[in-house]
């Protein structure tokens, strides 16, 4: 029975091995996001920001702009150098209807912090993730996800 069980295990293996080292197995799926981007920018809806300078290893694993009751939302997410994942959102959606959505009744100011040009709002959020968020005159900029602090500092550096 033993044997069986290892003739069977071998090629099982190989073929697990092929899929994760030669096709990528374990890597998400990428989407170029320069769709969504657009189809904001034609909208005029609040100015959009596209990131710019993020390091080597970031993945968009997702893209869409969509018109909501009260304004629009762009939300793109990205898959960070440390596979872990992070969602940029904008929006011209008024912050008081916008923050509760986005960050659940769990989000919670916990302070400023000062990122290039902008000073930006620490939220927490749902489960383990963290949000930084940045409000402008018709616009606001989520940053969210169970990303490590540094990344989340990145990604609001490259939208700002």
């Amino acid at each position: 029975m033993a044997i069986s069980l290892l003739v069977l295990m071998v090629p099982i293996v190989l073929l697990l091995a092929f899929y994760r080292g030669f096709l990528g197995g374990d890597q998400p799926n990428t989407v170029d996001p320069a769709s969504a981007f657009e189809q904001a920018r034609s909208a005029g809806a609040f100015p959009v920001s596209e990131p710019t300078g993020l390091g080597e290893g970031w993945r968009t694993v997702r893209a869409s702009y969509r018109p909501a009751e009260d304004g629009a939302i762009l939300r793109v997410g990205y898959v960070t150098p440390e596979g872990r994942g992070l969602q940029m959102v904008q929006s011209n959606v008024p912050p008081e209807r916008l923050l509760p959505t986005e960050l659940t009744d769990e989000g919670q100011p916990q302070g400023q912090t000062d990122l290039g040009a902008s000073t930006w709002q620490r939220y927490t959020a749902r489960g383990n993730e963290q949000a930084l968020v940045l409000l402008q005159p018709g616009r606001t900029v989520i940053v969210i996800g169970d990303a490590r602090d540094n990344e989340l500092r990145e990604m609001a550096r490259a939208v700002d």
